[in-house]
Protein backbone atom coordinates (compact mmCIF):
# COMPACT_ATOMS: atom_id res chain seq x y z
CA UNK A 1 0.00 0.00 0.00
CA UNK A 2 1.29 3.18 -1.21
CA UNK A 3 2.02 5.71 1.65
CA UNK A 4 0.83 9.26 0.26
CA UNK A 5 2.76 11.74 -0.55
CA UNK A 6 1.69 14.42 1.74
CA UNK A 7 2.15 11.73 4.69
CA UNK A 8 5.55 10.83 3.77
CA UNK A 9 6.48 14.97 3.18
CA UNK A 10 5.52 15.06 7.17
CA UNK A 11 7.15 12.60 8.24
CA UNK A 12 10.28 13.60 6.49
CA UNK A 13 10.01 16.90 8.19
CA UNK A 14 9.92 15.67 11.75
CA UNK A 15 12.42 13.56 10.88
CA UNK A 16 15.11 16.82 9.81
CA UNK A 17 13.68 18.49 12.44
CA UNK A 18 14.87 16.05 14.72
CA UNK A 19 18.35 15.94 13.33
CA UNK A 20 18.34 19.14 13.14
CA UNK A 21 18.04 19.35 16.75
CA UNK A 22 20.36 16.69 18.04
CA UNK A 23 22.77 18.46 15.86
CA UNK A 24 22.13 21.96 17.48
CA UNK A 25 22.10 20.01 20.71
CA UNK A 26 25.92 18.45 19.94
CA UNK A 27 26.76 21.74 18.62
CA UNK A 28 26.04 23.69 21.55
CA UNK A 29 27.54 20.73 23.69
CA UNK A 30 30.92 21.15 21.85
CA UNK A 31 30.86 24.99 21.96
CA UNK A 32 30.31 24.54 25.87
CA UNK A 33 33.52 22.18 26.15
CA UNK A 34 35.38 23.88 23.63
CA UNK A 35 34.82 27.65 24.68
CA UNK A 36 32.58 28.25 27.24
CA UNK A 37 34.26 26.00 30.00
CA UNK A 38 37.50 25.19 28.22
CA UNK A 39 39.42 26.01 31.20
CA UNK A 40 37.33 23.88 33.67
CA UNK A 41 37.67 20.77 31.60
CA UNK A 42 41.65 21.26 30.80
CA UNK A 43 41.97 21.60 34.70
CA UNK A 44 40.21 18.05 34.84
CA UNK A 45 41.99 16.92 32.31
CA UNK A 46 45.52 17.51 33.73
CA UNK A 47 43.83 16.05 36.77
CA UNK A 48 43.73 12.73 35.33
CA UNK A 49 47.85 13.14 35.35
CA UNK A 50 48.65 15.70 37.25
CA UNK A 51 48.56 16.08 41.66
CA UNK A 52 49.24 18.91 43.39
CA UNK A 53 50.81 18.40 46.84
CA UNK A 54 50.85 21.69 48.81
CA UNK A 55 53.62 23.52 51.01
CA UNK A 56 53.01 24.90 54.11
CA UNK A 57 55.14 28.31 53.80
CA UNK A 58 57.17 28.87 57.09
CA UNK A 59 55.73 31.27 59.56
CA UNK A 60 57.16 34.96 60.03
CA UNK A 61 59.28 35.09 63.52
CA UNK A 62 59.46 36.61 66.46
CA UNK A 63 62.11 38.35 67.46
CA UNK A 64 62.87 40.10 70.72
CA UNK A 65 64.55 43.93 70.61
CA UNK A 66 68.24 41.78 70.79
CA UNK A 67 67.56 40.24 67.98
CA UNK A 68 66.94 36.67 69.67
CA UNK A 69 63.96 34.30 67.88
CA UNK A 70 61.84 33.21 69.97
CA UNK A 71 59.38 31.69 67.91
CA UNK A 72 61.05 29.94 64.78
CA UNK A 73 60.38 27.09 62.10
CA UNK A 74 62.34 24.34 61.97
CA UNK A 75 61.91 21.56 58.84
CA UNK A 76 59.37 18.85 58.82
CA UNK A 77 58.13 16.26 56.61
CA UNK A 78 54.41 15.33 55.57
CA UNK A 79 53.34 11.91 54.25
CA UNK A 80 50.97 11.50 50.92
CA UNK A 81 49.89 9.07 49.14
CA UNK A 82 48.58 9.12 45.32
CA UNK A 83 46.26 6.01 45.20
CA UNK A 84 45.70 3.75 41.98
CA UNK A 85 41.91 3.67 41.32
CA UNK A 86 42.17 -0.26 41.45
CA UNK A 87 44.74 -0.93 43.81
CA UNK A 88 45.86 -4.52 44.72
CA UNK A 89 44.79 -5.71 47.65
CA UNK A 90 47.76 -7.63 48.69
CA UNK A 91 49.60 -4.12 47.82
CA UNK A 92 47.10 -2.37 50.29
CA UNK A 93 47.86 -4.77 53.34
CA UNK A 94 51.45 -4.49 52.95
CA UNK A 95 51.47 -0.97 52.67
CA UNK A 96 49.49 -0.36 55.84
CA UNK A 97 51.22 -2.87 57.54
CA UNK A 98 54.68 -1.30 56.78
CA UNK A 99 53.63 2.74 57.44
CA UNK A 100 51.41 2.04 59.85
CA UNK A 101 54.19 2.39 62.39
CA UNK A 102 55.39 5.27 61.34
CA UNK A 103 51.75 7.38 61.16
CA UNK A 104 50.77 6.70 64.38
CA UNK A 105 47.16 6.23 62.96
CA UNK A 106 45.34 2.46 63.22
CA UNK A 107 45.70 0.94 60.82
CA UNK A 108 41.72 0.46 59.46
CA UNK A 109 42.22 4.50 59.79
CA UNK A 110 45.22 4.25 57.69
CA UNK A 111 43.14 1.63 54.92
CA UNK A 112 40.42 4.20 54.59
CA UNK A 113 42.77 6.69 53.52
CA UNK A 114 44.29 4.37 51.60
CA UNK A 115 41.22 3.65 49.73
CA UNK A 116 39.42 7.32 49.69
CA UNK A 117 42.87 8.18 47.33
CA UNK A 118 42.38 5.23 45.20
CA UNK A 119 38.34 6.03 44.82
CA UNK A 120 38.66 10.06 44.16
CA UNK A 121 42.03 9.93 42.57
CA UNK A 122 43.43 12.77 44.79
CA UNK A 123 46.43 12.75 47.34
CA UNK A 124 45.47 12.21 50.77
CA UNK A 125 47.61 13.92 53.30
CA UNK A 126 48.99 10.62 55.93
CA UNK A 127 50.98 12.96 58.26
CA UNK A 128 52.56 15.34 58.84
CA UNK A 129 55.15 16.99 61.53
CA UNK A 130 57.01 13.42 61.33
CA UNK A 131 60.16 13.19 63.20
CA UNK A 132 63.49 12.52 61.74
CA UNK A 133 63.49 8.75 62.18
CA UNK A 134 59.85 8.08 60.90
CA UNK A 135 61.24 10.67 57.70
CA UNK A 136 64.57 8.26 57.69
CA UNK A 137 61.92 5.14 57.51
CA UNK A 138 59.50 6.36 55.04
CA UNK A 139 62.17 7.68 52.60
CA UNK A 140 62.94 3.98 52.12
CA UNK A 141 59.63 2.87 51.91
CA UNK A 142 58.77 5.58 49.35
CA UNK A 143 61.55 3.44 46.94
CA UNK A 144 59.50 0.10 47.02
CA UNK A 145 55.51 1.52 47.21
CA UNK A 146 54.16 3.63 44.25
CA UNK A 147 52.19 6.49 45.39
CA UNK A 148 53.87 7.42 48.80
CA UNK A 149 55.29 11.25 48.55
CA UNK A 150 57.28 12.69 51.57
CA UNK A 151 57.33 16.61 51.39
CA UNK A 152 59.53 19.12 53.02
CA UNK A 153 57.44 21.48 55.13
CA UNK A 154 57.90 23.84 57.70
CA UNK A 155 57.12 23.29 61.38
CA UNK A 156 56.29 25.97 64.36
CA UNK A 157 59.08 25.82 66.69
CA UNK A 158 59.60 27.82 70.23
CA UNK A 159 63.11 27.35 70.84
CA UNK A 160 63.48 28.73 74.22
CA UNK A 161 60.00 26.35 75.16
CA UNK A 162 58.01 28.51 78.15
CA UNK A 163 59.66 31.69 76.99
CA UNK A 164 57.03 34.73 76.92
CA UNK A 165 54.58 31.85 76.07
CA UNK A 166 51.28 33.93 77.42
CA UNK A 167 52.70 36.54 75.09
CA UNK A 168 53.50 34.76 71.96
CA UNK A 169 50.52 32.12 72.43
CA UNK A 170 50.69 28.86 70.45
CA UNK A 171 49.06 27.75 66.78
CA UNK A 172 46.66 25.26 65.97
CA UNK A 173 45.12 23.30 63.31
CA UNK A 174 41.72 25.38 61.63
CA UNK A 175 38.14 23.65 62.31
CA UNK A 176 35.39 23.68 59.26
CA UNK A 177 33.83 26.57 61.37
CA UNK A 178 37.02 29.07 61.00
CA UNK A 179 37.38 27.45 57.56
CA UNK A 180 34.26 28.96 56.58
CA UNK A 181 34.83 32.28 58.17
CA UNK A 182 37.82 32.82 55.90
CA UNK A 183 38.01 34.29 52.70
CA UNK A 184 38.48 31.69 50.21
CA UNK A 185 40.76 33.73 48.44
CA UNK A 186 43.01 33.66 51.41
CA UNK A 187 44.68 30.28 50.79
CA UNK A 188 43.68 28.48 53.72
CA UNK A 189 43.06 25.09 53.78
CA UNK A 190 41.01 22.91 55.91
CA UNK A 191 44.35 21.30 57.71
CA UNK A 192 45.74 24.79 58.24
CA UNK A 193 47.83 25.85 61.02
CA UNK A 194 46.32 29.34 62.39
CA UNK A 195 47.14 31.40 65.49
CA UNK A 196 44.85 30.36 68.67
CA UNK A 197 46.19 32.78 71.21
CA UNK A 198 48.30 35.67 71.71
CA UNK A 199 50.80 36.97 69.45
CA UNK A 200 50.30 33.98 66.80
CA UNK A 201 46.49 34.80 66.77
CA UNK A 202 46.69 38.83 66.88
CA UNK A 203 49.24 38.69 64.18
CA UNK A 204 47.45 35.57 62.15
CA UNK A 205 47.89 37.89 58.70
CA UNK A 206 51.02 38.81 59.43
CA UNK A 207 52.66 36.17 60.41
CA UNK A 208 51.26 33.27 57.98
CA UNK A 209 53.16 33.38 54.79
CA UNK A 210 52.18 31.77 51.13
CA UNK A 211 51.76 28.66 50.60
CA UNK A 212 53.95 26.74 47.79
CA UNK A 213 53.22 23.54 46.25
CA UNK A 214 54.86 20.89 44.22
CA UNK A 215 52.84 20.03 40.75
CA UNK A 216 53.50 16.29 39.86
CA UNK A 217 53.16 14.62 36.80
CA UNK A 218 51.75 10.69 38.08
CA UNK A 219 50.98 7.50 35.79
CA UNK A 220 48.05 5.44 35.96
CA UNK A 221 49.07 3.45 39.04
CA UNK A 222 49.70 7.04 40.95
CA UNK A 223 53.71 6.12 40.19
CA UNK A 224 55.63 10.13 39.97
CA UNK A 225 57.27 10.37 36.54
CA UNK A 226 58.28 13.54 37.22
CA UNK A 227 57.83 17.27 38.92
CA UNK A 228 56.21 19.06 36.67
CA UNK A 229 56.76 22.47 38.83
CA UNK A 230 57.55 23.35 42.30
CA UNK A 231 56.29 26.60 43.58
CA UNK A 232 58.10 28.06 45.83
CA UNK A 233 56.23 29.01 49.26
CA UNK A 234 57.09 33.08 50.58
CA UNK A 235 58.03 33.08 54.19
CA UNK A 236 55.37 35.57 56.49
CA UNK A 237 56.95 38.90 58.04
CA UNK A 238 58.84 38.73 61.18
CA UNK A 239 57.83 40.65 64.37
CA UNK A 240 60.41 42.69 66.30
CA UNK A 241 58.87 42.78 69.91
CA UNK A 242 59.96 45.11 72.44
CA UNK A 243 60.94 42.72 74.70
CA UNK A 244 64.78 42.69 76.24
CA UNK A 245 65.66 38.87 75.73
CA UNK A 246 68.00 38.44 79.11
CA UNK A 247 65.38 40.49 81.38
CA UNK A 248 62.55 38.58 80.16
CA UNK A 249 64.57 35.31 80.79
CA UNK A 250 65.69 36.25 84.01
CA UNK A 251 62.05 37.14 85.08
CA UNK A 252 60.98 33.87 84.22
CA UNK A 253 63.73 31.66 85.77
CA UNK A 254 63.13 33.71 89.07
CA UNK A 255 59.49 33.63 89.22
CA UNK A 256 59.52 30.09 88.47
CA UNK A 257 62.09 29.49 91.28
CA UNK A 258 60.21 31.85 93.88
CA UNK A 259 58.51 30.77 97.19
CA UNK A 260 55.18 29.44 94.99
CA UNK A 261 56.20 29.18 91.50
CA UNK A 262 53.32 31.64 91.04
CA UNK A 263 53.12 35.06 90.18
CA UNK A 264 53.92 37.53 87.46
CA UNK A 265 56.53 40.61 86.55
CA UNK A 266 56.66 43.25 83.96
CA UNK A 267 58.34 45.77 83.23
CA UNK A 268 58.60 49.38 81.14
CA UNK A 269 60.70 51.67 79.96
CA UNK A 270 59.74 54.49 81.89
CA UNK A 271 60.68 56.71 78.80
CA UNK A 272 58.16 55.63 75.90
CA UNK A 273 55.99 52.36 77.88
CA UNK A 274 57.40 50.10 75.77
CA UNK A 275 57.68 46.62 77.97
CA UNK A 276 60.83 45.37 78.22
CA UNK A 277 59.59 41.78 80.15
CA UNK A 278 56.15 39.89 80.89
CA UNK A 279 56.22 36.93 82.78
CA UNK A 280 53.39 35.23 83.74
CA UNK A 281 53.89 31.97 86.52
CA UNK A 282 53.18 29.23 85.60
CA UNK A 283 54.13 28.99 82.03
CA UNK A 284 53.55 26.73 79.21
CA UNK A 285 55.47 25.49 76.62
CA UNK A 286 53.43 26.38 73.09
CA UNK A 287 55.61 23.34 71.32
CA UNK A 288 53.28 20.90 72.94
CA UNK A 289 50.23 22.11 70.38
CA UNK A 290 52.61 21.30 67.23
CA UNK A 291 54.03 17.60 67.99
CA UNK A 292 55.50 15.37 65.60
CA UNK A 293 52.51 13.44 64.80
CA UNK A 294 53.94 10.06 64.71
CA UNK A 295 54.68 10.49 68.62
CA UNK A 296 51.88 9.87 70.97
CA UNK A 297 50.44 12.92 72.86
CA UNK A 298 48.09 14.19 75.23
CA UNK A 299 45.67 17.12 75.02
CA UNK A 300 47.86 19.96 75.41
CA UNK A 301 44.96 21.78 76.80
CA UNK A 302 45.13 19.80 79.91
CA UNK A 303 48.43 20.63 80.69
CA UNK A 304 48.43 24.25 80.35
CA UNK A 305 47.83 27.17 82.08
CA UNK A 306 46.94 30.17 79.72
CA UNK A 307 45.78 32.56 82.33
CA UNK A 308 48.25 35.77 81.70
CA UNK A 309 48.27 36.67 85.65
CA UNK A 310 50.48 39.55 84.57
CA UNK A 311 47.44 41.42 83.20
CA UNK A 312 43.89 39.45 84.03
CA UNK A 313 45.49 39.03 88.05
CA UNK A 314 43.71 41.53 90.08
CA UNK A 315 44.74 42.09 93.97
CA UNK A 316 45.02 44.27 96.61
CA UNK A 317 48.34 46.23 95.74
CA UNK A 318 48.96 46.79 99.73
CA UNK A 319 51.86 48.97 101.31
CA UNK A 320 52.78 50.08 97.75
CA UNK A 321 49.73 52.12 97.54
CA UNK A 322 51.15 54.02 100.53
CA UNK A 323 53.05 56.27 97.68
CA UNK A 324 49.34 57.47 96.02
CA UNK A 325 48.38 57.85 100.00
CA UNK A 326 51.98 60.12 100.73
CA UNK A 327 51.29 62.19 97.12
CA UNK A 328 47.80 62.91 98.15
CA UNK A 329 48.71 64.33 101.89
CA UNK A 330 51.58 66.03 100.16
CA UNK A 331 49.50 67.72 97.22
CA UNK A 332 46.48 68.65 99.52
CA UNK A 333 46.97 68.94 102.48
CA UNK A 334 50.08 71.12 104.95
CA UNK A 335 51.67 67.52 105.68
CA UNK A 336 54.70 68.31 107.75
CA UNK A 337 57.24 65.82 106.60
CA UNK A 338 59.14 66.26 109.93
CA UNK A 339 56.55 65.61 112.39
CA UNK A 340 56.82 62.20 114.21
CA UNK A 341 54.07 60.01 114.85
CA UNK A 342 54.52 57.38 117.18
CA UNK A 343 53.72 53.74 116.44
CA UNK A 344 52.72 51.20 119.48
CA UNK A 345 51.67 48.65 116.83
CA UNK A 346 47.94 49.55 116.67
CA UNK A 347 45.97 52.55 115.65
CA UNK A 348 42.69 53.25 117.28
CA UNK A 349 39.96 55.02 114.73
CA UNK A 350 36.99 54.51 117.75
CA UNK A 351 35.00 51.86 116.60
CA UNK A 352 38.11 49.17 116.44
CA UNK A 353 41.59 49.14 116.62
CA UNK A 354 43.38 48.55 113.33
CA UNK A 355 47.17 46.72 113.59
CA UNK A 356 49.76 47.58 112.05
CA UNK A 357 52.26 44.99 111.02
CA UNK A 358 55.32 45.84 113.42
CA UNK A 359 56.01 48.39 116.15
CA UNK A 360 57.95 51.21 115.40
CA UNK A 361 57.83 53.89 117.59
CA UNK A 362 58.46 57.85 116.51
CA UNK A 363 58.33 57.87 112.37
CA UNK A 364 58.16 60.98 110.20
CA UNK A 365 57.54 61.18 106.68
CA UNK A 366 60.65 59.38 105.54
CA UNK A 367 60.60 56.72 107.80
CA UNK A 368 56.95 55.73 108.04
CA UNK A 369 57.76 54.72 104.11
CA UNK A 370 60.89 53.36 104.52
CA UNK A 371 59.61 50.86 107.62
CA UNK A 372 56.03 50.65 105.59
CA UNK A 373 54.63 51.94 108.84
CA UNK A 374 50.64 51.20 108.93
CA UNK A 375 49.86 53.38 111.80
CA UNK A 376 51.86 56.49 110.26
CA UNK A 377 49.70 56.34 107.25
CA UNK A 378 46.11 55.57 108.95
CA UNK A 379 46.88 58.61 110.62
CA UNK A 380 47.45 60.99 107.42
CA UNK A 381 45.02 59.65 105.68
CA UNK A 382 42.67 59.85 109.28
CA UNK A 383 43.40 63.00 109.12
CA UNK A 384 42.80 64.42 105.49
CA UNK A 385 39.73 62.33 104.47
CA UNK A 386 39.17 59.71 101.51
CA UNK A 387 39.10 62.44 98.92
CA UNK A 388 41.81 63.02 98.49
CA UNK A 389 43.10 59.92 97.92
CA UNK A 390 40.51 58.94 95.61
CA UNK A 391 41.53 61.50 93.46
CA UNK A 392 44.89 60.51 93.36
CA UNK A 393 44.21 57.32 92.25
CA UNK A 394 42.23 58.49 89.33
CA UNK A 395 45.26 61.16 88.39
CA UNK A 396 47.28 57.50 87.65
CA UNK A 397 44.52 55.62 86.02
CA UNK A 398 44.14 53.32 88.90
CA UNK A 399 40.92 51.14 88.07
CA UNK A 400 41.17 51.20 84.90
CA UNK A 401 43.13 49.23 82.15
CA UNK A 402 46.58 49.86 80.97
CA UNK A 403 45.44 49.92 77.38
CA UNK A 404 48.03 47.15 76.66
CA UNK A 405 47.06 45.46 73.46
CA UNK A 406 46.33 42.25 74.84
CA UNK A 407 42.87 40.42 75.11
CA UNK A 408 41.34 39.66 78.39
CA UNK A 409 43.01 42.62 80.88
CA UNK A 410 41.41 43.23 83.73
CA UNK A 411 40.52 46.68 84.98
CA UNK A 412 40.88 46.23 88.38
CA UNK A 413 38.64 48.48 90.57
CA UNK A 414 39.12 51.83 92.30
CA UNK A 415 38.56 52.20 95.94
CA UNK A 416 36.64 55.47 97.13
CA UNK A 417 33.93 57.43 98.54
CA UNK A 418 32.19 58.17 95.21
CA UNK A 419 30.86 55.41 94.02
CA UNK A 420 29.48 54.60 97.66
CA UNK A 421 28.16 57.91 97.75
CA UNK A 422 26.42 57.09 93.86
CA UNK A 423 25.15 53.48 95.26
CA UNK A 424 23.87 55.22 98.56
CA UNK A 425 25.97 53.75 100.45
CA UNK A 426 27.76 54.62 103.51
CA UNK A 427 31.67 54.86 103.74
CA UNK A 428 33.17 54.25 107.23
CA UNK A 429 36.19 55.25 108.92
CA UNK A 430 37.58 51.63 108.69
CA UNK A 431 36.94 52.47 105.08
CA UNK A 432 39.50 55.26 104.73
CA UNK A 433 42.11 53.23 106.96
CA UNK A 434 41.93 50.54 104.75
CA UNK A 435 41.98 52.60 101.46
CA UNK A 436 45.55 54.49 102.61
CA UNK A 437 47.43 50.97 103.05
CA UNK A 438 46.06 49.85 100.01
CA UNK A 439 43.46 47.05 101.28
CA UNK A 440 40.06 46.73 101.45
CA UNK A 441 38.16 46.73 97.71
CA UNK A 442 40.94 47.92 95.84
CA UNK A 443 42.18 45.73 93.16
CA UNK A 444 45.38 46.51 90.85
CA UNK A 445 47.17 44.01 88.16
CA UNK A 446 50.68 43.57 87.87
CA UNK A 447 51.11 45.59 84.70
CA UNK A 448 48.88 48.38 86.51
CA UNK A 449 51.08 48.50 89.21
CA UNK A 450 54.23 48.73 86.54
CA UNK A 451 52.64 51.29 84.59
CA UNK A 452 52.39 53.04 87.97
CA UNK A 453 55.94 52.71 88.35
CA UNK A 454 56.85 54.14 85.30
CA UNK A 455 54.59 57.05 85.41
CA UNK A 456 56.12 57.77 88.85
CA UNK A 457 60.00 57.43 87.36
CA UNK A 458 58.86 59.79 84.02
CA UNK A 459 57.47 62.13 86.97
CA UNK A 460 53.87 62.27 85.92
CA UNK A 461 53.53 60.67 82.37
CA UNK A 462 50.87 57.57 82.31
CA UNK A 463 51.62 55.72 79.32
CA UNK A 464 49.58 52.60 77.12
CA UNK A 465 52.00 50.27 77.17
CA UNK A 466 53.08 47.97 73.88
CA UNK A 467 55.37 45.35 72.80
CA UNK A 468 55.34 45.41 69.41
CA UNK A 469 58.42 47.41 67.82
CA UNK A 470 58.10 46.80 64.42
CA UNK A 471 57.05 44.73 61.43
CA UNK A 472 59.83 43.03 58.54
CA UNK A 473 58.79 41.89 55.24
CA UNK A 474 61.54 38.85 54.79
CA UNK A 475 61.43 39.11 51.27
CA UNK A 476 61.72 43.04 50.14
CA UNK A 477 62.85 44.33 53.57
CA UNK A 478 60.34 46.60 53.60
CA UNK A 479 59.71 48.12 57.77
CA UNK A 480 56.54 48.71 58.68
CA UNK A 481 56.92 50.98 62.45
CA UNK A 482 53.81 49.76 65.28
CA UNK A 483 55.27 50.52 68.20
CA UNK A 484 54.07 54.25 69.22
CA UNK A 485 54.60 56.06 72.74
CA UNK A 486 51.09 57.57 73.55
CA UNK A 487 50.82 59.64 76.98
CA UNK A 488 47.37 58.30 78.08
CA UNK A 489 47.10 61.15 80.87
CA UNK A 490 49.81 63.28 82.69
CA UNK A 491 49.76 63.32 86.25
CA UNK A 492 50.79 66.59 87.92
CA UNK A 493 52.16 67.41 90.68
CA UNK A 494 54.35 69.43 92.44
CA UNK A 495 57.82 69.11 91.71
CA UNK A 496 58.76 69.00 95.10
CA UNK A 497 56.26 66.35 95.30
CA UNK A 498 58.26 63.91 93.17
CA UNK A 499 61.08 64.93 94.83
CA UNK A 500 59.69 64.28 98.23
CA UNK A 501 58.38 60.81 96.49
CA UNK A 502 61.44 59.88 95.20
CA UNK A 503 63.89 60.90 98.32
CA UNK A 504 61.25 58.65 100.53
CA UNK A 505 61.34 55.77 97.96
CA UNK A 506 65.29 55.88 97.54
CA UNK A 507 65.57 55.94 101.56
CA UNK A 508 63.41 53.00 101.27
CA UNK A 509 66.14 50.78 99.13
CA UNK A 510 68.87 52.40 101.77
CA UNK A 511 67.65 51.69 105.10
CA UNK A 512 64.39 50.32 104.74
CA UNK A 513 61.77 47.34 103.73
CA UNK A 514 63.13 47.47 100.10
CA UNK A 515 66.96 46.93 100.88
CA UNK A 516 67.39 43.88 98.83
CA UNK A 517 67.79 46.33 95.87
CA UNK A 518 70.34 48.39 97.28
CA UNK A 519 72.47 47.83 94.46
CA UNK A 520 76.39 49.90 93.93
CA UNK A 521 75.90 51.97 91.05
CA UNK A 522 72.48 52.41 90.58
CA UNK A 523 69.92 54.75 91.53
CA UNK A 524 66.59 52.38 92.73
CA UNK A 525 63.97 53.33 93.99
CA UNK A 526 60.97 51.14 95.14
CA UNK A 527 58.29 50.42 97.60
CA UNK A 528 57.18 47.01 98.96
CA UNK A 529 53.70 45.27 99.94
CA UNK A 530 52.29 42.47 101.14
CA UNK A 531 48.78 41.99 100.68
CA UNK A 532 46.27 40.18 103.08
CA UNK A 533 44.57 37.09 101.25
CA UNK A 534 41.54 35.70 103.37
CA UNK A 535 41.66 32.55 101.33
CA UNK A 536 45.19 31.69 102.51
CA UNK A 537 48.96 32.78 102.39
CA UNK A 538 49.10 36.39 102.09
CA UNK A 539 50.29 37.91 98.70
CA UNK A 540 53.78 39.72 97.84
CA UNK A 541 54.39 42.99 96.14
CA UNK A 542 57.89 44.64 95.00
CA UNK A 543 57.69 47.71 92.87
CA UNK A 544 60.76 50.05 91.69
CA UNK A 545 62.31 52.19 88.95
CA UNK A 546 66.27 52.74 88.38
CA UNK A 547 68.70 54.20 86.65
CA UNK A 548 72.18 54.16 86.79
CA UNK A 549 74.00 56.33 89.23
CA UNK A 550 73.11 60.28 88.82
CA UNK A 551 70.96 59.24 85.50
CA UNK A 552 67.30 59.29 85.16
CA UNK A 553 65.41 55.90 85.60
CA UNK A 554 65.51 53.69 82.57
CA UNK A 555 63.26 50.98 83.77
CA UNK A 556 59.95 50.75 85.98
CA UNK A 557 58.97 46.87 86.98
CA UNK A 558 56.55 45.42 89.13
CA UNK A 559 56.58 41.71 90.94
CA UNK A 560 53.87 39.64 92.17
CA UNK A 561 54.45 36.48 94.17
CA UNK A 562 50.94 35.03 94.82
CA UNK A 563 50.86 33.21 98.23
CA UNK A 564 54.44 34.61 99.02
CA UNK A 565 53.90 36.23 102.32
CA UNK A 566 56.42 38.91 101.99
CA UNK A 567 57.28 41.38 99.39
CA UNK A 568 60.64 42.07 100.81
CA UNK A 569 61.16 38.15 101.01
CA UNK A 570 59.52 36.68 98.46
CA UNK A 571 59.11 39.40 95.36
CA UNK A 572 62.12 41.02 96.57
CA UNK A 573 65.18 39.19 94.90
CA UNK A 574 62.75 38.85 92.02
CA UNK A 575 63.34 42.34 91.70
CA UNK A 576 66.72 42.67 91.94
CA UNK A 577 67.63 40.18 89.82
CA UNK A 578 65.53 41.44 87.31
CA UNK A 579 67.83 44.89 87.98
CA UNK A 580 71.28 43.78 87.86
CA UNK A 581 70.28 41.77 84.59
CA UNK A 582 69.26 44.94 82.69
CA UNK A 583 71.80 46.66 83.65
CA UNK A 584 74.56 44.28 82.74
CA UNK A 585 75.24 43.54 86.45
CA UNK A 586 74.72 39.67 86.40
CA UNK A 587 73.69 38.72 82.61
CA UNK A 588 72.34 35.44 82.13
CA UNK A 589 73.81 33.85 79.82
CA UNK A 590 70.80 32.38 77.41
CA UNK A 591 70.09 28.70 77.58
CA UNK A 592 70.61 26.57 74.22
CA UNK A 593 67.97 26.61 71.94
CA UNK A 594 66.17 23.20 71.17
Amino acid sequence: MAIPKDSFNERLKILLIAAFVVGAVIALRLIDIQVVHYQNYQQLAERNRTQILYQTAPRGRVLTADGIAIASNSPSFSLYYLGMAKPDEEFLNKLVADIAPYVNLAPQTLRTRLETSGRTGKAVALAENLSTKSTVALQELQQYYPGIYLLEESKRHYPYHTLASHLLGYIGSMDERQWRKRDVTAGYRLNSKIGKNGIERKFEEELRGKDGGVYLEVDYRGRVKRIIQDKKWAAGNDIYLTLNFPLQQAAEEALKNSKTGRGAAVALDPKTGAVLALASAPAYDPNLFVPYSDQESSNPSKRINEYNLAIQGIYPPASTFKIITAAAALEETDLDIKRKITCTGKYDSGPRVFKCWGTHGPVDFFDGMSNSCDVYFYAIAASMGPAPVERMERKFMIGRPTGIDLPGEKAGNLYGPTRRARNKTYWFVGDTLNLSIGQGELLVTPIKLAQFAAALASRGNVYRPYYVDKIVNQQTGKTQKIGQTEVLQQADLKPETYDLLYKALKHTVDDGTARRVKIKGLDVYAKTGTAQNPHGADHGWFMAFAGKEGEAPSIALAVFVEFGEGGSSAAGPIARTMLETYFGLNTPVPAEAN
